[in-house]
């Protein structure tokens, strides 16, 4: 079952920092904050954070044949990943790291805006990106662009498994981003780490509140054996 809208909601209260802490936490799901890719929109208040389920494209290196083998026009695999978000879901798109390879600008990518899509992360480049910026979805990329895909990049694939900023990424994983960057959360246990980050970040406010009533050095409540003891006491 997908992740829905009210989970969705959560997630956009919460710190990405404090998410990448509960995926840590549960374990063996790691890597899963995205190297290289950095905010192109404000990030200013809590409805601003990116929260989203993901759909997914992957680029290859362009080649002959399969250039010859890709679907073109309307039915491109681009359009087929970006005509499959809407509300709520996020366009990642797998540039295999190639932070200066174009994935499109302002004429492609109004289909995300078309579409009311939540964002969209890439861990290559965006063209035109202050056309792109005012479409109202979430940008996350490696970088901006005058230059075009080719030579480097090709759309070959639409929501299947792919790798965005050295990690993995299945279609309905819900993607989470702000100023410090993007996380990617496993669909199974999407519901598992938002309770944990909510009780986790409650536990960080009473901490904070310690230490500026107590005027002490943070270490003082900043540590495991406080964090377990208010942990109890909020569960």
């Amino acid at each position: 079952m997908a992740v829905s809208d009210e989970i969705l909601a959560r997630y956009r209260k919460v710190a990405v920092a404090t998410i990448y802490s509960a995926v840590r936490e549960l374990g063996g799901y790691e890597p899963c904050f995205m190297r290289g890719v950095k905010a192109y929109t404000s990030q200013k208040t809590d409805n601003d954070r990116l929260a989203g389920r993901a759909k997914t494209l992957r680029f290859v290196p362009p080649r002959k044949d399969i250039k010859m083998d890709t679907q073109s026009g309307e039915q491109s695999p681009e359009y087929i990943a970006m005509g499959s978000c809407g509300p709520g879901d996020v366009a990642i798109f797998d540039a295999m790291g190639r932070n200066e390879a174009s994935i499109g600008g302002d004429v492609k990518l109004i289909q995300l805006k078309n579409q009311g899509a939540e964002g969209l992360v890439t861990d290559g480049s965006i063209r035109d990106i202050n056309a792109v910026k005012p479409y109202g979805f979430k940008l996350f990329a490696a970088g901006n662009t005058a230059r075009v895909g080719e030579p480097d990049v090709w759309p070959y694939e639409a929501n299947g498994v792919i790798q965005c900023g050295g990690v993995t990424v299945r279609p309905g994983d819900v993607i989470v981003g702000d100023d410090d960057g993007v996380v990617v959360v496993p669909e199974r246990v999407a519901e598992e780490i938002i309770e944990w980050a909510e009780d986790h970040e409650k536990v960080e406010e009473q901490i904070k509140t310690l230490i500026e009533k107590d005027n002490v050095p943070p270490g003082k409540y900043y540590n495991p054996a406080t964090f377990s003891k208010l942990s109890n006491l909020n569960n």
